[in-house]
């Protein structure tokens, strides 16, 4: 994962979806070139979020699994069921993927029929994906509930030069796991289309530890993103996905039958319309996952969600813009035919104001109307100030909430008159560079939630639970480049997450990852890596710890051509045997070879 540090983005908040698309050509790197860090453009020295990028070298590096390339960033953290395809969670800042908003190529991708609605990381793969952005911290002013801990933003293979131009990639590994994706693009000065092919199979391991039989996966999936320069003021376009899975899962410790079928569909059109000062943007989305477990309590698990939206920005002055919008959701759940739905309308705005050269203020405001309880006000506020050409201290603070899933209201064990759950987040950080040689980087963060929605067994319901769930903690980061072909990565997350005084379950207290990146000559480069985790308790009940790890990544590639490359990876190089959820496998020593053409 080479230089991710450096590719790390500080906006304002999350990325505007489609004007985001329209940037696609951009290179994230330290020049002073402008993004979009939320309904406004915002440069890579703008404050608020820490904004991390990896890139398709990185989710190469990261193997079939995105969640294993997540897993390696600063206040990252995974849960995993089993292998790829098994159900796994990404934790942010201590917080787990019920506070997490996910969204690809502005598509929200998260599954209303859920329990609470999350997404399942276990089956998103990378071979169609070209960049995933993880905007850490409260985003709620923008997207409303689901965005406590952040938002994870994904964006599918583009071409990257004018003309026909595409990808291929093949791999093949242990556990008899095969890989392959194509993708092919055209763009000119109006036009921009790309298609993205992939399929993923894998015997897999055991999911628990228990029994001995494999677990397979297997998953075909495709993009498409379409947009045409209708005039010199009208663009317009169209983005698309699909997926169609089956997961093999350990139902029980003695029942080892388990599958899962899995669909999913979503689509997005846009229209980008530019009057002068104004920009305006239009667009309609919708999603759908079908989820079919022939032996389960509740079989089929349908889940939809529609919206519209409207985003407008201006620029009020040289120091000062303004942007806008309205959107309304509604989301449906059918759990074996019966069928629940929701909806709400909501408006939100930012106002960016620079008025220095080293200062930035941003704040955002939003309002929730629900159809079945009270609306929800959420805000966010952030400077930066550049204390020195090397130094910059950023801080924000923000308000969000969690709505009740549908599943919680209206399943089978709702409860009555549930509320949102409501946070309140703060973080302070501070980026030093040293020459161009090396960066250091520390944020303190600290989130807090009440009216948490929990399952009661003494009312058999889901009700809000008193007490407070907080989670502070310390992340810090850093890069130096020894020469021109050695470089080295690291960092370290302190995280202390509780609900009324006791630790939360699967979040580690310590989280360290260090990576040594080296160009051994013009063609080949190898990295090696080290991911030490500590700290972390689990079980029902009464928690109580699994035990630390430490895992060695080693990973090489080698430069056939200018456009080709084959590429070799050792993961769990020492073998060592581990939990991320008790009762449950992780791989053993693998071994993976692939080629990857552009052309």
């Amino acid at each position: 994962m080479k230089n991710t540090l450096m590719r790390t983005l500080l906006c304002s908040a999350a990325f505007s979806p489609s004007l985001a698309q329209a940037q696609s050509e951009t290179t994230f790197d330290l020049a002073p070139i402008l993004v979009y860090g939320g309904l406004l453009p915002t440069t890579l020295e703008a404050t608020g979020a820490t904004i991390e990028v990896l890139d398709s070298e990185d989710l190469k590096e990261g193997g079939a699994s995105v969640a294993d390339a997540l897993a390696v960033l600063p206040g990252v953290s995974l849960s995993a069921n089993g292998g790829l395809g098994t159900r796994s969670s990404i934790r942010v800042r201590g917080l787990d993927g019920t506070y997490l908003g996910v969204r690809v190529d502005g598509i929200e991708v998260t599954d209303p029929s859920s329990t609470q609605t999350s997404f399942n990381f276990g089956t998103l793969t990378s071979g169609t994906l070209d960049r995933v952005t993880l905007i850490k911290g409260t985003q709620s002013a923008l997207y409303g509930s689901d965005a406590i801990a952040g938002v994870i933003d994904i964006q599918t293979w583009r071409p990257t030069r004018d003309g026909a131009s595409g990808r291929t990639t093949l791999e093949y590994g242990s556990y008899n796991t095969r890989t392959a994706t194509s993708s092919v693009g055209f763009r000119d000065d109006r036009i921009e289309l790309a298609f993205s092919l992939s399929r993923v199979a894998t015997d897999g391991f055991s999911a628990r530890s228990s029994d001995t039989e494999d677990d397979g996966f297997d998953q075909s999936s495709a993009n498409v993103f379409a947009a045409y320069q209708l005039t010199d003021a009208v663009r317009v376009g169209v983005a698309g996905l699909w997926s169609d899975g089956t997961s093999d899962f350990d139902r029980s410790s003695s029942n080892s039958t388990g599958s899962t079928e899995e669909v999913r569909s979503g689509l997005r059109v846009f229209t980008e319309v530019s009057q002068g000062a104004w920009e305006h943007e239009f667009s309609v989305s919708g999603f759908r996952s079908d989820r079919f477990d022939a032996d389960g309590f509740t079989k089929e698990f349908i889940g939809e969600r529609l919206k519209a939206e409207y985003v407008g920005q201006v620029e009020l002055t040289s120091a000062t813009a303004l942007a806008f919008g309205i959107d309304w959701t509604e989301e449906r759940a059918s759990l074996d035919g019966t069928e629940f739905e929701a909806s709400n309308t909501a408006a939100f705005a930012e106002i960016k104001h620079a008025p220095r050269d080293d200062l930035e203020l941003s704040a955002n405001l939003r309002y929730d109307d629900f159809s079945d309880f009270d609306g929800q006000f959420s805000g966010r506020a952030a400077l930066a100030w550049t204390a020195t050409d090397a130094t910059t201290v950023r801080t924000s603070f923000g308000t969000g909430y969690r709505a009740p899933s549908l599943y919680e209201r209206f399943g089978p064990y709702s409860g009555p008159d549930l509320a949102p759950e409501t946070s309140r987040s703060f973080d302070l950080g501070v980026e030093h560079r040293i020459g161009e040689t090396a960066i250091l980087r520390a944020t303190a963060f600290y989130i807090e939630i009440d009216n948490l929605i929990q399952y009661s067994t003494a009312t058999s319901s889901y009700a809000q639970v008193p007490g407070t769930t907080a989670s502070k903690g310390l992340e810090l980061s850093g890069s130096y480049s020894f020469s021109d072909r050695l470089s080295f990565t690291g960092n370290y997350t302190y995280t202390l997450a509780k609900n009324d005084g006791v630790r939360l379950a699967r979040v580690p207290r310590h989280e360290l990852s260090m990576a040594a990146d080296f160009d051994v000559t013009d063609r080949l480069s190898s990295t090696l890596r080290v991911t030490h985790v500590a700290d972390v308790l689990d079980g029902f009940g009464t928690l109580t710890p699994l035990a630390d790890y430490t895992v060695v990544d080693l990973s090489a590639q080698y430069d056939l051509t200018d456009r080709t490359n084959a590429y070799v990876s050792l993961r769990n190089l020492t073998d060592e045997t581990y939990e991320t959820v008790r009762g449950y496998n992780t791989s053993g020593r693998a071994l993976y070879v692939g080629i990857q053409a552009d052309f």
